[in-house]
């Protein structure tokens, strides 16, 4: 009982901040408060809260899933690739860039599970497959996804659509928001999050229970690839071309939003709520810190002392534990 209170305590804390950064920004610049400033924050949050949801999964279990930026942008490639040069249907370039990222997940997880690659290596490994096959498919050229305007460019309106009297409405956010429900539902009522939790915990342990390590191993890494496909169709709706050989270092961002939101460190525990206000915590501040005079080397500073500060309470919240 004790772990479910610091877990939720480090969810209203991380909430809070969320808030605050947001009321900081928008009092010291008004242009943040304005409202084509919010719906590009929320363009750019929805391909990194689904990977920072999907990598959850891995970070759980004591693993770590660095393949997801560079996967992401080779799944885009890959699907816009088919649309361009042999005029597939948007939906079924759709499909196959989620099936991508899942093939990609389920590759990770038999590298760990079943050949005993360390996650790091075997995760840094894909990653730069991926970012290399994204070039080779596409020729090292740009890919550009069909645009809102031409017919089959309708895959747009799944994260923005615009009303009557042309005011644009971030859609994508209630995807999230299922999205997020549903996790989260996998994670605390199901035999899949129980037994993530429960390898994340006490591996030896849960080997000894009878749980199916391996098997569960490749299933978390599944979702990762997972999420990192649908974060590519989400990237493809906000940005207009794909750039082969990009993608690197947003995997870190994904990894310390759910880190920054309560997922431990080392494994054992966490959840899909306090992912995603992590998430759009390290959102904000890349997006918000400009708006306030912070250059990109200003950022990364202090990017970075939060997800110290993150890992410091997981370290805290451990020892209380124990």
């Amino acid at each position: 009982m004790a772990k479910k209170k610091t877990v939720i305590s480090q969810e209203i804390i991380v909430a809070i901040v969320l808030v605050v950064l947001y009321l900081i920004f928008r009092l010291i610049s008004a242009d943040f408060g304005k409202y084509t400033t919010f719906l590009s924050v929320m363009d750019i949050s929805y391909y990194y809260v689904l990977m920072a949801i999907g990598v959850a999964f891995p970070l759980i279990t004591g693993g770590v899933d660095l393949s997801i930026g560079t996967g992401m942008i080779c799944y885009a490639l890959a699907g816009g690739f088919l649309i361009r040069a042999f005029n597939v249907p948007t939906g079924f370039a759709i499909v196959v860039t989620i099936l991508f990222g899942l093939g990609i997940g389920i590759v990770n997880g038999i590298l760990i599970s079943l050949m005993g690659l360390p996650p790091f290596l075997a995760t840094l490994c894909t990653c730069m497959i991926t970012r290399g096959l994204g070039s080779v498919v596409t020729g090292s050229f740009a890919v550009p996804w069909p645009t809102a305007k031409q017919a089959n460019g309708w895959f747009h309106s799944i994260f923005k659509i615009a009303t009557a009297d042309k005011t644009k409405l971030p859609l994508g956010l209630l995807w999230i928001i299922l999205l997020t429900l549903i996790m989260q539902f996998v994670l605390a009522h199901t035999r899949f999050g129980r037994y993530t939790i429960a390898i994340g915990s006490n591996k030896e342990a849960a080997i000894l229970s009878g749980i199916n390590v391996k098997f569960f191993h490749v299933m978390v890494y599944a979702v990762s690839g997972l999420f990192a496909g649908l974060a590519a169709v989400a990237y493809a709706a906000v940005i207009k071309t794909v750039q082969p050989g990009t993608g690197a270092g947003m995997e870190l961002d994904a990894i310390g939003g759910a880190i920054v939101g309560g997922v431990s460190a080392s494994g054992g525990y966490g959840t899909i709520y306090g992912t995603v206000i992590g998430a759009y915590v390290i959102i904000f501040l890349k997006q918000g810190l400009p708006y306030i005079g912070f250059n990109a080397n200003m950022q990364q500073i202090i990017t970075g002392l939060v997800l110290i500060g993150a890992v410091c309470i997981d370290i805290v919240k451990r020892r209380v534990i124990k």
